[in-house]
């Protein structure tokens, strides 16, 4: 009878005593509970491989392993493996029941962005599956991560592929809901390079600014992976005496002399000056200096 309970065991994060714990609950069935559960925690050593990390026998429907920089840090995924018994009869077991698997630690949300050369911004969440624990003084109640970009597959130095609206990012303390402890928000845009470079490759570090809790220290998330896709660039003109094709295939003449704004966007403007160069006979001015900002 005991062989297909369905205790459906759920991995929690939960702040205990001011330290990050994690919290095993398991469905007792009804109406004869068993009695008596044991539970292994285990965390992921290797792919395909667990590692154990702490097991106890209790009578409660639920078990805590602290987040203790130790035997259990920061970027480990974790399991509980729950089995039941009733006392006096351990050798009358259940099956044993596995949780799904726990990341500790910090999450990008998306895991991975694929943005275009559109000006557009993207929202990226950075969120903390494991509460902020607070050392006692308020001031210091966060966590605060440097944000990096880095352009990947570059030979030649040059603008980097992406921008972030901020290099850093702090995580206050908030109640654990789901497996978000403390989040907040950056947004990502594609520079626009007037290249016809082809799609490239980017990725976003993140890294704890000086924490003063020992299970932050030593700790580097998982990178964010980008992948900037090439738009066709326009091209505008203005050629001898001068003729000008616009970006969107317009063209007329400017034959006067003196000096125009070419053209203007948010990101630059191109300034041209025009000096006569037809002599007594005609009227005509020709490109003599730009000035690009």
């Amino acid at each position: 009878k005991l062989s297909s309970l369905a205790l459906q065991p759920v991995i929690t994060p939960e702040l205990v005593h001011g330290r990050a714990h994690l919290k095993c609950s398991y469905s007792p069935p009804s109406p004869e509970p068993p009695g008596q559960y044991r539970v292994l925690w285990s965390r992921l050593s290797s792919p395909g491989k667990r590692e154990q990390i702490h097991h106890e026998t209790t009578p409660r429907s639920f078990s805590y392993v602290e987040m203790d920089s130790a035997k259990l840090r920061l970027g480990d995924t974790v399991f509980c493996t729950v089995t039941a018994f009733r006392r006096g009869t351990p050798e009358q077991k259940s099956l044993p029941e596995d949780s799904k698997g726990f990341y500790a630690g910090i999450k990008f949300l998306p895991e991975s962005l694929e943005i275009a050369e559109d000006g557009k911004e993207h929202v990226l969440t950075v969120l903390s599956t494991v509460p902020i624990a607070c050392p006692g003084q308020d001031d210091f109640c966060k966590v605060t991560l440097q944000l990096r970009t880095e352009d990947l597959g570059r030979r030649v130095p040059g603008p980097p592929d992406i921008a972030l609206s901020a290099c850093q990012v702090d995580l206050l303390p908030e109640p654990c809901s789901g497996s978000s402890c403390a989040a907040a928000t950056v947004t990502v845009t594609a520079v626009t390079d007037f290249a016809r470079d082809g799609n490239r490759g980017s990725r976003i570090s993140a890294e704890p600014v000086a924490p003063r809790d020992l299970l932050w220290r030593a700790y580097t998330p998982r990178d964010v992976k980008v992948t900037v896709r090439d738009l066709p660039t326009g091209n505008c003109y203005s050629f001898t005496d001068p003729h000008i094709i616009t970006f969107d295939g317009w063209r007329y003449d400017n034959y006067k002399i003196g000096t125009f704004l070419l053209c203007e966007s948010r990101a630059f403007q191109v300034h041209v000056r025009q000096w006569d160069c037809g002599g007594h006979s005609s009227a005509t001015a020709c490109n003599c200096g730009v000035a690009a900002q």
